[in-house]
């Protein structure tokens, strides 16, 4: 048995530095703390290479005093707190003592510092935690800490460091968090030696917001204010018709602390409910400001989890300040008239024989299935027709619609049906079958499915409830005849097969197809060039991510390049993302890349292609022809299609003797 001994102080010291230093953004925000909390009215942050050969931070707060220097790289030295009851209180960013001497521990350190009160500043030099010397300098009022070759004598941690442009990104992003939390304070962000950041610190946190998210984003968002039970919440929220696709631009700050609440997190989103556009996550930057005593923010090494005295409170004062900015606004989106398309004068048929599960297997539904055209997008997807006209860059694609014409060639006769066997479900004949409903004038619903008219109710696809009436997934049945029954809310087909109906989410089941098709055939988009470039802001780890992968975004169909000012410009798209959602198909692709961004290529081009699968697939609350729901159908029936690629099912069995059951027939 190995026996037990106590570790060197230097190795406990790496130990405690690697809860506390876990990248360079992580000495960022403990030094703009320390900033902060020493009441600097102007904090500048520049770093090379990531921050890997150099962070240095420069405030103009109140200094340190020569004999105590030294004594600030100890653990545990701190002038936040003196005693356990304090800690019942923290009024302060900074509290436990050890950020300094746990930089120091894996870096080499220059502190250059002075007060007001004395006529010369301090210096002192530190490598791997030991004290290499101290003298007097002279420098400004205030403090500037310099770290060089972070992680420089601990290769272990090293060899997890991403690229420079990641690290840069990161570093930013809490230099961007900071300068929301406290738009007092005047920031200014380097990178190798170009200004990326500066805020004018006026105090006002629309400047703060126009100089971090960019003016056009900025615009999008209303003021909050709220208060009550000792609690104040104030700041902005995005309006609904500006909510982005992923929850990158939520910034919640308690007692000016950037956090991470899901209870904030949820009574946001529920102030939103039936207000936005599915799929779609509001921003905000909420400041919530409670008694010190009622919030515990020592629970977590990077004091970004807190825990509240009373969640519930905190909840609903987040979820009516919400609520009454969304009530009181009264702005409303802009008109945009687009001269009408062209009416069609017929429409292109799938062909599709019998409804006998039979012919199956040997039918290739992977292709008959069109992709929706991106004039068929439902009310609000913003597509720009004078910006959208595209110029192709390669002529195949498994999801490619063909030529477009006026007229398209009549649809082919299908064959006469055979006779019904005993008990099965007759079929109805299909040559002269009424057009699907919303024809107009007599004429049958293009192949493409027709946009929704605008519900006077919002109704949201989900996944219908499980009881003991339902089963969860049906069996295929290869023998049985079937008939498409109806479809409900434009989102369920219902499907009638023998003793059972089957209720089928089209959306899900058409975007698994897709899935499956695009990882078989390696997929190869129709990339369509723009001939107005779109110019779109991510956050700024977005940014960088989709610039990291920007040759893997290529094959995908998308040409993207750095605009500078951390925007980027996207000059091509694949032929099925609509000009309006660019920025939201993007915004999903880099939270796939930061999940995945360590697993092998096959798991990140795997979610790449959810996103894809899901964009190209027809939407549930869309109107679709009768050939695109037959074709749906017909792999769901196979067994082809069985779970969406998020593990969603597509099909609920419901039998002729549940329902006989429920009207008390049986």
């Amino acid at each position: 048995m190995p026996h037990i001994a106590q570790l060197a102080p230097h190795v406990a010291d790496l130990i405690a530095a690697g809860e506390v230093v876990e990248r360079p953004a992580s000495v960022v925000k403990e030094l703009t703390e320390n900033a902060i909390d020493a009441g600097a009215h102007s904090v500048t942050v520049e770093i090379q290479h990531g921050g890997m050969t150099l962070i240095r931070v420069t405030d103009d707060g109140c200094g340190i005093a020569a004999d105590e220097a030294p004594t600030a790289f100890l653990r545990h030295a701190t002038s936040k707190i003196r005693n356990e009851y304090d800690l019942e209180a923290i009024s302060t960013l900074g509290f436990r003592g050890e950020a300094l001497a746990a930089i120091a521990a894996v870096a080499e350190v220059e502190l250059l510092t002075r007060r007001a009160e004395d006529a010369l500043g301090t210096s002192v030099a530190l490598a791997g935690g030991e004290l290499l010397g101290q003298e007097e300098a002279g420098c400004p009022v205030g403090t500037t800490l310099m770290v060089r070759n972070l992680f420089y004598n601990t290769p272990a941690r090293l060899k997890f460091m991403k690229k420079d442009q990641t690290e840069a990104a990161a570093c930013l992003a809490t230099v961007q968090r900071q300068a929301l939390a406290h738009p007092e304070v005047a920031f200014k962000y380097i990178r190798d030696g170009k200004q990326e950041l500066l805020t004018p610190g006026d105090g006002q946190l629309r400047s703060a917001m126009y100089a971090v998210l960019g003016r056009d984003m900025a615009l999008g968002f209303i003021p909050v204010e709220g208060s009550g039970e000792d609690m104040t919440v104030s700041g902005f929220a995005s309006l609904p018709t500006c909510c982005r696709g992923s929850r990158s631009y939520q910034f919640f700050f308690v007692n000016g602390r950037y956090i991470k609440s899901k209870t904030m997190q949820a009574a946001l989103e529920q102030a939103y409910a039936n207000q936005k556009m599915v799929g779609k996550f509001p921003g905000c930057i909420l400041q919530l400001e409670v008694k010190p005593n009622t919030v515990d923010v020592n629970v977590h090494p990077t004091k970004q989890e807190v825990k509240f005295g009373n969640e519930r409170q905190v909840f609903s004062a987040v979820y009516y300040a919400v609520l009454s900015a969304l009530g009181g606004d009264k702005s409303r989106p802009a008109v945009a008239v687009e001269a009408p398309a062209p009416e069609r004068e017929t429409y292109q048929q799938t062909t599709l024989p019998l409804h006998d599960a039979t012919n199956v297997p040997g039918a290739d539904w992977t292709s008959s299935l069109q992709a929706p055209h991106p004039s068929s997008r439902p009310e609000g997807a913003g597509l720009d027709h004078s910006a959208a006209t595209h110029l192709p860059r390669t002529t195949a694609s498994p999801l490619s619609r063909g030529p477009q014409s006026s007229v398209h060639p009549a649809p082919p006769e299908p064959p006469r049906p055979a006779a019904p066997t005993p008990g099965a479900v007759p079929e109805p004949p299909q040559v002269n079958a009424p057009a699907p409903v919303g024809a107009v004038s007599g004429r049958p619903i293009s192949s493409t499915p027709i946009p929704p008219v605008k519900p006077t109710t919002p109704s949201t696809p989900s996944e219908p409830p499980r009881s003991a009436a339902l089963t969860p997934q049906p069996a295929p049945d290869a023998d049985t005849p079937w008939r498409i029954a109806g479809e409900l809310f434009h989102t369920y087909v219902i499907v009638e097969q023998g003793e059972r109906a089957l209720l089928i989410d089209k959306h899900a089941a058409h975007e698994r197809m897709n899935f499956d098709r695009m990882r078989a055939e390696d997929y190869l988009p129709m990339s369509q060039t723009l001939l107005t470039p779109v110019v779109v802001t991510p956050g700024p780890e977005e940014h960088q991510l989709l610039l990291d992968n920007a040759g893997e975004l290529d094959r995908l169909g998308f040409d993207l390049s750095d605009f500078g000012g951390g925007s980027l410009a996207v000059r091509a798209v694949p032929d099925y993302v609509a000009v309006g959602e660019i920025e939201s198909t993007l915004s999903e692709i880099a939270d796939k890349l930061s999940t995945t961004g360590t697993t092998g290529y096959r798991e990140r081009r795997d979610e790449l292609l959810h996103t894809m699968a899901c964009k190209a697939a027809i939407k549930g609350g869309w109107r679709s022809a009768q050939e695109e729901l037959e074709v749906v159908a017909r792999a769901v029936l196979s067994g082809a299609v069985k779970y969406c690629p998020h593990g969603r099912p597509v099909a609920i069995e419901l039998t002729k003797k549940q329902l006989e059951k429920q009207f008390k027939r049986s």
